[in-house]
């Protein structure tokens, strides 16, 4: 079974973020970047389909130079190989052409994605994936088996989950529950040593006409302070809950 992971390279939640040129383009400068954490998920199910059933697998990501680094974590815990397709990522669409080629190109067997990244939480990318290559997909995928030519997918909807069959080729948007966080792998010395000789083969873009730009960003209001009472003042906090607050 060959299986493609789809990995982007996204912001750590703990880095400061801001905006330049009249905060139309995001400012990476001392910002630090890891792998998206629904696709890590996802890439410790494909790790487990690796040592379980024998599968190879390759991840991909849409990025520069700068992203390398990211795909290398990939291959330390334990990716085959890597592809880095060499264009800066302007939109959902734009992603999801560059990886049906890829896809169309590699017989791929299994292609996983997170269901949305962390920076921009589209959503869009796998569902666009889908369409563009005509594989059968599950979307917010927390539970996947494959046995021969099916797969088992339960997916999380409203008020509970769902169990879906389908045949290969398939497209999935994983999650949490794909597998856990406990399940994550920490790369090792000797991952890291060996991500080292593995290949990263570095593809030119197809010619995508870009519908979308962004116009502006803008961070989060700053949450207003914290009022303090004292365990003899109850009434001015009722009162604060009522008038200030109108919670009560």
């Amino acid at each position: 079974m060959k299986i493609l992971v789809c990995i982007s390279h996204v912001p750590d939640t703990t880095s400061k973020i801001n905006f330049t040129d009249g905060d139309t383009k995001f400012d990476t400068n001392g910002v630090q970047f890891v792998i998206n954490p629904n696709d890590e998920f996802g890439l410790t199910r494909a790790i487990w389909f690796q040592e379980q059933q024998g599968a190879t697998v390759t991840v991909v990501n849409v990025g520069g130079p700068d992203t390398e680094p990211t795909l290398r974590k990939a291959l330390a815990i334990g990716a085959n190989e890597g592809i880095r397709i060499n264009a800066q990522p302007t939109d959902g669409f734009f992603v999801a052409t560059q990886l049906a080629e890829v896809v169309k190109q590699g017989g791929y067997d299994l292609v996983i994605c997170g269901k949305e990244s962390l920076d921009y939480n589209g959503g869009m990318v796998p569902g666009m994936l889908a369409a563009l290559t005509g594989m059968n997909f599950v979307n917010s995928c927390i539970g996947l088996t494959v046995d021969g030519t099916t797969a088992k997918a339960v997916r999380e909807i409203d008020g509970g989950k769902e169990t879906l069959s389908a045949s290969l080729p398939l497209i999935v948007g994983g999650q949490k529950g794909i597998v856990e966080e406990k399940d994550l792998r920490i790369p090792n010395m000797r991952g890291i040593m060996t991500a080292r000789t593995k290949a990263i083969n570095v593809l030119e873009p197809v010619g995508v006409t870009v519908e979308t730009k962004a116009v502006k960003f803008e961070r989060p209001a700053p949450k207003s302070a914290v009022k303090l009472f004292t365990v003899d003042n109850l009434d001015e906090l009722v009162n604060a809950l009522h008038t200030e607050a109108k919670v009560i």
